[in-house]
């Protein structure tokens, strides 16, 4: 579905992120954008040795190696930069590029240290929305998995989400049915900027039942997509795309995923850039816990029960610290382990004298006295004309 437009007038070419970005670099960047399918590795290292202009013009003129050359054939020969920047702008979209002040300088720089070609950088980006990605990714999680989620996993999608966009983290996601849709919900519902990033143009809603919903996380986030506008999704275009949210999240919480799915896809990504891979634990009985579940196992991720434990993975190092859950607090915690023998020796229903309670719990007469003073300040015993015995109205531990 093609997003209406949000924008009127001529498109500002140079206008990248709000920043004066040469026409010249955002007309070739845009034209490499298109003429070769992403990723490629061959393109970002012609792009790095010669620069986004004569890196077009050497594509236009075929002087590129043979197998980029061949990458290119389909599309070199049509500039389509020119419409894309329009078409874009009239969606209210910009290209992001490298030259900008806005460009995810960190995130993408994972890729560089990265072995496998299909984890290259993207040569630029269409950017729908107010937000800085730079400044979003610097605290953030991608959030992923299954589109078939059920409502324990959307549950606790949405907890998690609005727990940690409160406390200042980017939910990064894929704008997809099930646990993506319910971590860009989650964090909206705290007032709290989203990123989502799609597998078509930046003019196109996919799906098309979350129209709503990409124009609320553009309203005051970003909507993302390294695919020139009109562009349509595709099964392989997503498992690309999954790169990117991989390299944008600080970290990787995957929520509900079966043996098979694109969100252990995305889980890897994140492993091969370096990033932290967690898992919420679910249902044993459940099919869209096998894949949670495996990949704690195998050792690929971290098990998480609370937000707290995802903040302190990917937040800042020896600040968001997770502080233990609060448990039930007995009124005998604390207690020594000399005075918690003579407060299990104590009788609740009958009174006795310390030598008693002494031998019950093998604690020497100084220990009993001691113990007893204590207990008695604490409410865990009552004294009745030399005698000691529990307080009826605690009964026991």
């Amino acid at each position: 579905m093609t997003v209406g437009p949000a924008a009127t007038g001529p498109p500002d070419p140079g206008a990248a992120g709000g920043s004066a970005v040469p026409e010249e670099i955002l007309r070739a960047r845009a034209y490499l954008l298109r003429s070769v399918e992403p990723p490629n590795r061959r393109l970002v290292r012609l792009i790095e040795e010669y620069g986004p202009v004569e890196a077009a013009d050497r594509l236009r003129r075929g002087a590129v190696p043979d197998a980029l050359l061949r990458a290119a054939t389909a599309r070199r020969g049509t500039d389509h930069s020119t419409a894309d920047l329009e078409a874009a702008a009239a969606a209210g979209a910009r290209l992001l590029v490298p030259e900008d002040p806005q460009w995810p300088v960190w995130p993408f720089a994972a890729f560089t240290t990265a072995e496998s070609g299909q984890l290259a950088p993207p040569v630029a980006l269409w950017a729908r929305g107010p937000g800085d990605v730079s400044v979003l990714a610097d605290r953030s999680v991608t959030v992923v998995g299954s589109r078939a989620a059920t409502r324990y996993g959307l549950h606790a999608t949405a907890e998690f989400a609005s727990a940690l966009a409160r406390r200042g983290v980017t939910v990064f996601s894929g704008a997809a049915f099930g646990i993506d849709a319910a971590a860009h919900r989650g964090a909206l519902a705290v007032g709290a900027p989203t990123v989502a990033v799609l597998a078509c143009g930046p003019d196109r809603a996919y799906p098309a039942a979350h129209t709503g919903l990409i124009e609320r996380i553009a309203a005051t986030g970003l909507v993302l997509s390294e695919y020139p506008p009109g562009t349509v999704p595709g099964r392989l275009r997503f498992l690309v795309r999954n790169r990117l949210l991989a390299a944008l999240g600080a970290g990787c919480l995957v929520v509900e995923a079966g043996a098979r799915s694109g969100s252990r896809r995305t889980a890897a990504d994140s492993a091969a850039l370096g990033r932290p891979v967690m898992a919420v634990p679910g249902p044993v009985t459940s099919a869209l816990s096998v894949g949670c579940h495996e990949l704690v196992r195998s050792g690929q991720a971290q098990l998480v029960g609370r937000p707290e434990d995802v903040l302190e993975t990917v937040g800042r190092l020896g600040v968001d610290l997770a502080v233990p859950p609060a448990g039930e607090r007995r009124p005998t915690d604390g207690l020594a382990a000399a005075t918690l023998a003579v407060h299990d020796a104590l009788p609740a229903r009958a009174a006795w004298p310390p030598a008693r309670i002494g031998e019950a719990a093998g604690v020497a007469a100084d220990g009993v006295r001691a113990a007893l003073t204590e207990l008695e300040e604490r409410g865990l015993a009552e004294y009745h004309q030399g005698l000691w015995q529990r307080p009826a109205r605690r009964g026991g531990p």
